[in-house]
């Protein structure tokens, strides 16, 4: 009494979620499985061991009346011996005219018709006799692919058959009846015996519709197949039709020709019964689903079913409500949790139990109270730095630009190229214009490339032949004026370009596309920036330590990558890690960068500022 009230405490010591679990298991998993596991083997063993016996002395009879009726069959050809006219014809030798011919071909043909098709035979459908370069037949079907009058080469001559009697497969002898009647042919040789002389050989087509009476209602299941077949495998009759004549190719893995064997395939397990007539050498199979035989039920399957049933009902109800009060909680933390997921974390998940449910609730509680002050806190931070990289960026390369740009106004001042002068101020001015008036984050793709234009055009004036450059924009007129992009992304590119072009040789040719492009990785039509120089390319190494730059801070350094990071991190931020920057470079060839974005009008342009600025003041919104 005492051990058992120690037994309750401990398991009421124990956890929720383990009482839960032990609870069931006790209750359904563990009776059900031992009782489902234990009746449904018994039963499929009773049931193999049934038919594994039935089965094979069902084949032996029924292979033995295939035998019987065979000889039945191959006694046929000695009711030629009842017509002495017959008799007469076939030990004819010559006639004097062809009508003589024609008038024994006749006489034989009705005499063919009158025996064998009309006097009580249905399983014969023709029969044909080859005799001294004659050809005597009758045919209750129309057929194709033989031809008598040329079978005189092997059959016409004497194969010394003696009384025996040979037994011709479809596939042997070419010939094919109309719908594909399955047959097979009965060969025997005829022998006169006063004589002890060859008179020809006997063909008999035998319809195959007397085994489906042999084998009875037995090959009639649903799902059960019957079959007869050669040795080799070649199957002379099937219960499905569509399979005569096809190749039984496991029939060398059956472990025996006589007894049932169990065997796998892709429909699942079978029970193979199987007898080979010995006087024949064909074999007789029935194969039928495992599942089909279980599917027969008797009291045990019934008494079964009815236990476990019950005992799941039983099971379900105290599973219930033992943990209905679990549950409900469980399922506010859950929908909780997706709110959470979505960004949303100003959630409060009230629970007033004290059990692992309740301490569950106030470390969620806890957690998403701490998650939503980190964001407050580092939320802002990140927006200054990007918008202070941003800025640095254009801080960085708009004084060397400038300088450099006014050096060359100053030059063409002095040489009084007053055209050059004029064209230089104005596209200085736009581009000013366009870094320092523009307070958007975005450009239209046409502002963009114009910009990019205006800034190769006075390095042209700088560097003059040393530079060459083309733009090629595969976009439609107006897209360029619709479609937008993030701004100040191919100044840096183009910058690098031109700077490590020129120190490593004497002129650098800039080339700049365009263009939208299918991405497989967003499944969408991206739109794409590409630079293309012949500078000096870029080493493996140094390619290698530019793209692993390039997935750290953009503030990790401002060598020659820091362009290319800022451009990368700040696509990244906008549209996610599925866009940025891409590099490929051959060591003396030369460089190529991509720069891939979603395409995008107005309408996104508006809903990613509104979306910033609600992030600036609303740290909970998903980022």
């Amino acid at each position: 009494m005492i051990s058992k009230l120690l037994q309750k405490l401990a398991f009421l010591r124990l956890r929720l979620s383990t009482k839960l679990m032990v609870t069931y298991i006790l209750l359904t998993v563990v009776p059900m499985s031992i009782l489902g596991y234990v009746s449904y083997w018994q039963y499929t063993k009773s049931i193999e061991e049934q038919i594994g016996e039935y089965m094979p002395r069902f084949l032996v009879q029924a292979n033995a009346n295939i035998k019987k009726h065979m000889d039945e069959l191959s006694a046929l050809p000695e009711l030629l011996f009842n017509s002495e006219s017959t008799v007469a014809i076939l030990r004819r030798d010559a006639y004097q005219s062809r009508a003589d011919l024609n008038r024994d071909q006749f006489e034989m043909n009705s005499f063919l018709t009158r025996t064998y098709l009309t006097s009580g035979n249905p399983d014969v459908i023709g029969v044909y006799l080859l005799s001294k370069n004659r050809v005597f037949e009758s045919s209750k079907l129309s057929y194709s692919g033989m031809d008598w009058s040329r079978a005189f080469t092997y059959y016409g001559q004497d194969l010394k058959l003696r009384s025996n009697v040979k037994v011709i497969l479809p596939r042997d002898i070419g010939l094919r009846f109309i719908d594909n009647v399955p047959y097979v042919m009965i060969m025997k040789q005829i022998e006169d015996v006063d004589n002890r002389k060859n008179l020809g050989m006997m063909f008999i087509a035998v319809r195959l519709n007397f085994i489906s009476s042999v084998l009875g209602d037995l090959e009639n299941s649903d799902q059960a197949d019957m079959w007869l077949m050669t040795r080799q495998g070649q199957i002379i009759y099937h219960s499905n039709p569509a399979k005569i004549g096809m190749l039984d190719e496991n029939i060398s893995r059956y472990p025996i020709l006589n007894g049932s064997f169990r065997t796998s395939s892709d429909e699942g397990q079978r029970l193979v019964s199987v007898n080979r007539s010995q006087e024949l050498d064909w074999v007789l199979v029935h194969s039928v689903p495992l599942k089909k035989l279980t599917a027969r039920t008797d009291f045990v399957k019934m008494a079964t079913i009815f236990v476990f049933i019950g005992l799941v009902v039983v099971s379900i109800i105290m599973y219930s409500l033992f943990s209905q009060r679990v549950t409900r909680p469980l399922k506010r933390l859950n929908r909780l949790m997706k709110h959470v997921e979505m960004g949303k974390f100003n959630v409060d998940l009230k629970v007033e139990s004290k059990d692992e449910i309740g301490a569950l609730a106030g470390s969620f509680n806890s957690m998403v109270s701490t998650i939503r002050e980190l964001i407050q806190k580092n939320y802002h931070i990140e927006i200054r730095q990007k918008e202070a990289e941003l800025y640095a960026l254009q801080s960085q390369i708009n004084p060397h630009f400038m300088y450099n740009t006014l050096e060359t106004i100053s030059m063409a001042v002095e040489e009084d190229e007053k055209e050059s002068v004029v064209e230089m101020v104005t596209l200085l001015g736009r581009m000013l214009r366009f870094s320092v008036n523009n307070k958007s984050k975005f450009v239209t793709i046409a502002e963009e490339v114009q910009h990019v234009r205006d800034y190769l055009t006075i390095q042209k004036f700088r560097f003059e032949d040393r530079l060459t450059f083309s733009i090629v924009n595969s976009l439609p007129p107006s897209a360029g004026e619709t479609l937008y992009a993030a701004h100040f992304l191919l100044q840096p590119i183009v910058e690098n370009a031109i700077k490590y072009g020129l120190e490593a040789r004497k002129g650098v040719n800039i080339q700049i596309t365009v263009s939208q492009e299918y991405s497989a990785r967003t499944g969408k039509q991206d739109m794409v920036f590409r630079v293309r120089d012949n500078g000096p390319g870029i080493t493996a190494e140094r390619l290698e330590q530019l793209e692993r730059t390039m997935r750290e801070d953009a503030w990790a350094g401002k060598d020659a990558s820091f362009g290319l990071s800022n451009v990368n991190a700040r696509i990244g931020l906008l549209h996610g890690g599925d866009y940025g920057v891409q590099l490929h470079s051959i060591e003396g060839v030369g460089t190529e960068v991509s720069v891939r974005f979603p395409v995008l009008d107005a309408a996104d342009v508006e809903r990613i500022e509104k979306e910033g600025k609600q992030h600036e003041y609303n740290p909970d919104i998903n980022r």
